[in-house]
Parts: structure tokens; sequence; C-alpha cells
């Protein structure tokens, strides 16, 4: 199999493997169309003056996504249709108990905004490694085998090789098609088991799903990548028709001019994302994660000062609202750069380390939101956890939830709100 890519692995460390993994050289576009929520130099639209508010409360926790599976929960849906796994009463019934526990985990942690966890994640590679599958097999045009990654095909064996070989490469064989992702069916369940506001994560996004390709169809990540945004605008339109209004985009392709030295990257995937937000009447959330494979941090190893190199390159997307950031697992090291956050947009910040099974005391969760609010206003700031919770134990992420609500309320009171 071919790989259109830069080939510049060095070495065969974990580092340069994650460098080659998501180093694909792309091409710059073309400026594209844009959302109600931002400005860009290219698109013109008034700046509001206000974040988006989902819930009248200063410093409102949330988490980001995904949640340990109930012990119980076996179930999986392994490319299935939502709607066909659910003729088969024993996953309905499970899929709805499993959402409604985890649910309710969260809103008695003391959680102001809560998530599905992810339950439509199956338990594939990578702990999380659905992130991305569950995209693969409902998107035409993707094989449903998993290949060794692309990265490491010819390589040595090597620790990087084995992480990323164990998430694995997929062939883009055809044309993409809009498949049965279901997003809105999937938010329904939860809203109906929620007594809090529910914010929905989309993704793994069109960059990020292109990381791991054997392109046979498409000839490179950015023309994948423009041809997948139409099908994530629809499925966010679809969810605000359904009540949703808070949506949390997941697409780890920020990083990728780092590993390509291509500033004018930076252009084309902040048009990709535009084109998955414009016209969604949602509050939308970008999460810049760092990486979260077996609970691995795969990505501030290499570029410790990653968000202070490619967020000013994003600020200004348009349709994005809030910036969702790991900060805790670096014990809050760059918050100062929070200070140049735009104005009309906050901040959702990671306060738990989800990569360690250690349980933060609120009084150090406290503290790390006191460090926060030095550089951004209460009352833009989402006290959250760095990443998604699926690679912890079930009981270690509850009380790690009950430490964030707790650490929040103490400074809540401080600052009046």
């Amino acid at each position: 199999m071919r790989l259109e890519s830069a080939a510049f692995l060095r070495d065969p460390s974990l580092d340069v493997f994650i460098q080659r993994a998501i180093g694909l050289r792309v091409l710059r576009s073309g400026s594209r169309s844009v959302s109600n929520h931002s400005s860009h130099s290219s698109h013109p639209k008034e700046q509001p003056i206000m974040a988006i508010k989902i819930v009248n409360k200063v410093l409102p926790t949330t988490m980001v996504g995904s949640y340990p599976r109930p012990s119980w929960y076996k179930q999986q849906l392994l490319g299935r249709d939502i709607q066909v796994a659910f003729k088969e009463a024993a996953y309905e019934e499970t899929y709805q108990d499993a959402v409604a526990a985890v649910v309710r985990d969260q809103e008695d942690a003391g959680l102001d905004i809560v998530t599905d966890g992810n339950m439509w994640y199956d338990d594939y590679v990578g702990v999380i490694g659905s992130f991305c599958w569950y995209m693969y097999e409902r998107i035409g045009g993707f094989e449903s085998a998993r290949e060794p990654h692309p990265s490491g095909v010819g390589q040595a064996k090597s620790q990087g090789k084995a992480i990323l070989d164990d998430w694995g490469g997929v062939v883009n064989s055809g044309p993409v098609t809009h498949g049965p992702i279901r997003l809105t069916d999937l938010y329904n369940v939860t809203k109906a088991h929620a007594t809090k506001p529910v914010k929905v994560s989309v993704g793994a996004g069109p960059a990020n799903l292109a990381w791991h390709v054997y392109f046979k169809h498409y000839k490179n990540p950015k023309e994948l990548s423009i041809a997948l945004a139409p099908i994530f605008n629809k499925e966010m339109k679809s969810l605000v028709e359904a009540g949703a209004t808070y949506l949390q985009f997941e697409d780890l392709g920020a990083w990728l001019p780092l590993f390509t030295n291509d500033k004018n990257d930076y252009t084309w995937i902040k048009d990709v994302v535009a084109q998955c937000c414009d016209g969604v009447k949602a509050k939308i959330g970008w999460h810049f994660c760092f990486g979260n494979a077996w609970g691995n941090d795969i990505l501030s190893a290499n570029f410790p000062e990653g968000y202070q190199t490619v967020l000013p390159h994003f600020f200004d997307t348009p349709g994005i609202d809030q910036f969702v950031l790991d900060y805790a697992n670096r014990n809050m090291a760059g918050i100062e750069f929070l200070k140049n956050l735009p104005k009309g947009k906050d901040v959702q910040v990671g306060v738990l380390d989800i990569r360690n099974m250690m349980i933060e005391k609120p009084t150090q969760v406290a503290d790390r939101i006191r460090t926060v609010l030095k550089h951004v206003d209460a009352d833009r700031v989402y006290p959250s956890t760095d990443c998604g919770m699926k690679p912890l134990a079930r009981m270690v992420a509850k009380m790690k939830l009950q430490s964030l609500a707790e650490g929040a309320a103490i400074v809540r009171k401080e600052v009046g709100g």
C-alpha cells in the first residue's frame, strides 16, 4: 500500500513515530464559507461582545467527553448502525442504562454540564480508538479492516510503531459518503436521561481522520478533509435541530502544521473547521487534545509550548466560540498564554489530570482554577478535565469529578459567583 506523506522518519522512537503519524504534507486551500459565530479576514462578521453562555453560573463545570464504561456494559457496536443495533433488545436496554448511569455519575458529582460519556465508543484499540473508528465505520469510502499504521510500514520495531500499529491505519478506497453516524439519535438518548444541559462530542473531525489513512482515492489529507467537511456540517446542524445548544468539535488536526513546518497548513485546517461549523447555531468548542492513547500524553513531550504556537493561527476560526485545552497534566504550565484569548471567546480548561489514577483534592483543583483566573476572567472559564476519562477506573473518574465540582465551588464563592 502507498501512503502519500512526508517521509521524514529519523529514528524508531515514540516521538518521531508520532511526528511521522501526523506529519502528512498538505497544500494550501482557498478560503471557505463562514459560520455565524466569529470573524475572519475573508469572512467579515461582527464579533460578539460576550461569549455564549450555557448555564447562568460562573465557572460552570463539565468534562471533555468520554467516561469509563460500567463494568456490566459488555455489548459492542462493531460497526453497526445504532438503529440496527437497537433492534437487539439486550443492546438497546444496556446502552440506555449505561448512558443513564454515566449521566447520573456526573450529576451526582456536581457537574453543571454533562455528556453521554461517549458510550457509543467500543472497547477498541488505543482505549479510545473508537474516537476515529466510529467514523471510519460509518462514512463510505473507508474500508473496514485495521491495517498496520501507514507511518510504520517497513520500519523496525519500536515503542512508537507498536502504539501506532495498535491504533491502526485505514484504507480510503473511494469517495466519502454520509453514512449512519446518527449523532442526533445518540444525543436524544442522553437528553432523555439528563436533568442538566448536555454537551455533545462531534468527532474525530476531518483532519484528524486523515492522519491514519492510506490514500487510494483522495490524494492527501487536505483533499480528504475538504470532502468530509459537509458530512460533519450536516450532523452538527441536525443536532441543533434536535435541541442541542453546546457542541464540542474534536479534531487534532490543529497540530499538523507543527510537523509539516508549513504555515500554509494552518489556513486550510481553519477553513475545514469553518466549513464544519458553517451555519451551526450552537455554542461550539474546539478541543485541542494533547493525545490520550492508553492514557499516554503523546504530544506535549514533543511540543510543550504547542498551544502558544498553534492557537494564534486558530483564534479567529469562524464558528468556534470556545477553546478546550489540556493543562493539568503539565501542572498548568503555559497558562499565562490565555491572556491572549480573544474577546467573545471563552475557554474550557483542564484542571483534572486524567492520564493517571491519582484523585486530586478539591483544594488542589481550586488552586489550579485560581491560576487560570490570574489570566482569564472567571466568567470566561469552564473548569473541566484534560481529556476523555475512558482509560480510568469508574470509581476514580467519579471521585475526580467530585473534586472538580467541589474545587470550582470553592473558587466560585471567592469570586462571588
